[in-house]
């Protein structure tokens, strides 16, 4: 004889049209929101779903601890936002364990799945790449789940999000305004969040200000000093006309700037140089870099008070929180 197969707390999510997360909270107790509580024991009776005695048992214990995933802890951007996220959470009692990724999406695809062994309460996201195997395990998520980046507008965890592309866009604007007509860019790889917006943004910007688009000036690389460098070194030597030069991230720009003084070319005179990210490392370079502030400060700490706000109990729909970028114009594009 076949035994009857169990029904799920996935199928209990996906009934009452919320995360798994927030069904375990109703069952537990662990929220005062009664709508919530009213579809979730609804969609229970539905489906026939039976909680384990031990299941919620460990559901019930808080570790105290929360994550924080992101591509490459030595990258100042990320930086700045664990200076944010880190006292926004201590102060409520909560410590930060920080996770490098190195943008491997199995990687990140492990730090969710490892959600349902309860070592965190809480995760903080910041993916470069955002797959179909994200979203699924999003969905999925065993603990609250806050993102740092671009997601589907349906995917149900919140999101704290940079406008990339307006921030290069504001940067091409600048340079065209102090003189550049023939402007580089060298972006991170396109397949990744940020490089496809930030591409996107620097063909906005010739595009209003009427420059023309010349392909061979664009260039792909890692979001990395070195790469900046060498993929600089290379593109200068091909056109020597270039008089600009906008780099997707401070790392890359920097990059540029040593290339630039290896060749013996003047910052701004012959080529002016805007990075993104707008991290301390722009101020402090030499020549000072003019930078594309993303946020990524004010981006650490609304993701901090979100992630707090779930762990409380709210269970209101996911939030989409974009934070507007600002340009800094130093000594490298005046």
């Amino acid at each position: 004889m076949t035994q009857r197969r169990r029904p799920t707390i996935h199928e209990v999510a996906k009934v009452a049209g919320v995360s798994i997360s927030s069904v375990s909270r109703a069952l537990n107790g662990n929220t005062s929101n009664a709508d919530m509580v009213a579809r979730v024991n609804a969609a229970v009776q539905q489906v026939g779903y039976v909680p384990s005695v031990v299941a919620q048992s460990l559901k019930t214990r808080h570790t105290g601890q929360v994550a924080f995933a992101m591509e490459d802890i030595g990258n100042a951007a990320y930086l700045e936002m664990v200076r944010r996220i880190q006292p926004t959470l201590r102060d409520v009692g909560y410590r930060l364990l920080l996770h490098s990724t190195g943008a491997d999406v199995e990687d990140e695809l492990s730090v969710l799945a490892s959600l349902s062994q309860n070592y965190v309460d809480g995760l903080i996201l910041c993916p470069l790449r955002v797959t179909d195997r994200h979203v699924e395990a999003l969905r999925r998520a065993a603990v609250p789940v806050v993102v740092i980046g671009l997601l589907p507008d349906d995917v149900p965890v919140d999101n704290v999000r940079a406008d990339s592309r307006v921030g290069a866009r504001l940067a091409v604007e600048h340079l065209a305004e102090s003189g550049a007509r023939r402007i580089a860019f060298i972006d991170g790889p396109l397949d990744t969040v940020p490089g496809r917006a930030r591409y996107d943004g620097f063909r906005a910007g010739l595009a209003t200000t009427g420059l023309r688009t010349d392909d061979s000036l664009v260039r792909f690389t890692d979001f990395q000093f070195e790469a900046g460098r060498r993929t600089a070194l290379a593109l200068l030597g091909e056109h020597p006309d270039v008089d600009a030069v906008l780099g997707a991230n401070d790392l890359i720009a920097m990059g540029v700037l040593h290339a630039l003084r290896e060749l013996g070319r003047d910052v701004p005179g012959d080529v002016r140089v805007v990075g993104m990210d707008d991290t301390p490392l722009a101020a402090t370079s030499f020549p000072a870099l003019s930078s594309v502030s993303l946020g990524s400060a004010d981006r650490g700490r609304i993701a901090a008070e979100l992630l707090l706000r779930r762990l409380d109990g709210d269970d209101a729909p996911p939030e989409r929180v974009t934070v507007p970028p600002s340009l800094t114009v130093r000594e490298s594009s005046r």
